[in-house]
């Protein structure tokens, strides 16, 4: 048991409560949700800051267990006798946006707090966790740990690459000064499906399959933040594996490394005429004189000229809401191309000469194929191969608003 004393004026002896180790356990639970609750960075909405609060206070009076979707949708968000789930799916989409929100926190400035507050999937109950002390040093490591050895450090350096990404485009007003890209027609013309919606954009990194992955999503990453960080407010970062469905939904996503592997992106029922395999580009539907598979061609040599390929691809998000742009390659050099082609003026410009159909503008919904020369993982040279117009492919979306 634990004694807390409360200061009295004029009284010798203050009086002492009794308190067990479990009621202080869990008030240190409700100190880290408010303090959660308090930080301005994540931009909680209102919505989410009841959810938050209510799902908090079931979970820690052992009464989550079996809350439905019902009950959380008229006690947290008012709603009437009337609600009904199947019809209406704000509960489902409020949730997932928490989890990832409380995501967010803990691999930025949550990465110090004493206690892990979670939000597992597959119900409402929320875990919470001291944070586990310092490991001890570790065994030697033998050859059948090795390979976990290289996976757990490939995720930490992403970890801190979305940190450091983060912190890029919290530092906005010094970044919008030092690294505005002059904003020309053609990069306006590109940009301004994503960049003058209301809808938040979510700036998806690939997680990484190996070192070199990893450092190619880095780089266009940064780049990608020079760009967008005088241009667009409240943009978010995440990691592909945590990127989910509801978010697809409901926000704008620019996705950046190798896509194969993402299976949310692959989800989105777009008939896409161009897709990235692991050795190259497939051309699903050549057309005359166009070459079904692009090989990527690369060289163990640092002083030779590699040969390699980037997709962009702008489809329509979720039933037809929303707008996706993914730039993908599988080396680190066609993905800053895939990165690049989108940001540096001259290279906008060109690109958007070849994309402009007979009215002069250019197709809402398109892929692109790069041809990338480069040498040490840098490009030398981006050239333009073809182009696929998906403004008017098959999808199976609702009626656009």
């Amino acid at each position: 048991m634990i004694l807390r004393c409360h200061a009295a004026r004029g009284v010798a002896s203050p009086p002492c409560d009794i308190i067990s180790p479990v009621a202080l356990e869990v008030e240190s639970f409700r100190t880290q949700v408010d303090r959660i609750l308090q930080n301005k960075s994540l931009k909680l909405t209102e919505g989410q800051r009841r959810l938050l609060s209510y799902l908090a206070e079931k979970s820690l009076a052992g009464e989550a267990d079996d809350l439905k979707e019902y009950v959380i949708g008229v006690d947290a968000f008012g709603k009437p006798p009337s609600y009904d789930p199947r019809q209406e799916s704000v509960v489902r989409m409020q949730v997932a946006r928490l989890r990832q929100k409380l995501t967010d926190y803990y691999r930025t400035e949550g990465l110090g707090d004493p206690v892990l507050v979670g939000l597992p999937k597959g119900g409402f109950k929320m875990t919470f966790e001291p944070r586990p002390r310092a490991a001890e040093p570790p065994h030697p490591a033998t050859p059948a740990r090795r390979w976990a050895l290289r996976e757990i450090a490939g995720l930490a350096a992403l970890a801190i690459l979305v940190t450091a990404v983060a912190l890029y485009f919290s530092t906005r007003p010094v970044r919008a000064a030092l690294d505005a890209t002059p904003w020309t027609p053609e990069l306006q013309e590109l940009w301004a499906p994503i960049l003058n919606s209301n809808r938040p954009l979510v700036v998806c990194i690939a997680t990484p399959t190996s070192g070199g992955s990893a450092a190619g999503t880095a780089s266009g990453a940064f780049l990608l933040g020079q760009f967008l960080a005088p241009r667009k407010q409240h943009v978010l970062l995440t990691r592909g594996d945590l990127l989910s469905m509801p978010e697809i939904m409901m926000d704008n996503v620019v996705f950046i490394g190798p896509s194969s592997g993402n299976r949310q992106l692959q989800a989105v029922p777009v008939d896409q005429q161009i897709s990235l395999e692991p050795d190259g580009i497939r051309n699903l539907k050549p057309r005359p004189g166009e070459p079904v598979f692009l090989s990527d061609r690369v060289s163990h040599n640092s002083q030779e000229i590699e040969e390699s390929h980037a997709l962009i691809s702008h489809i329509p998000g979720l039933y037809g809401n929303g707008e996706i742009l993914s730039l993908s390659g599988n080396q680190i050099s066609s993905v800053m191309a895939a990165v690049q082609a989108l940001t540096d003026p001259a290279l906008a410009r060109t690109l958007v000469a070849r994309l402009k159909t007979a009215d002069g503008a250019i197709p809402r919904y398109y892929q692109v194929v790069l041809k990338v020369k480069s040498m040490d993982d840098m490009p030398v040279d981006i050239s333009y191969m073809f182009h696929r117009d998906l403004s008017g492919a098959r999808t199976t979306t609702l009626a656009r608003r």
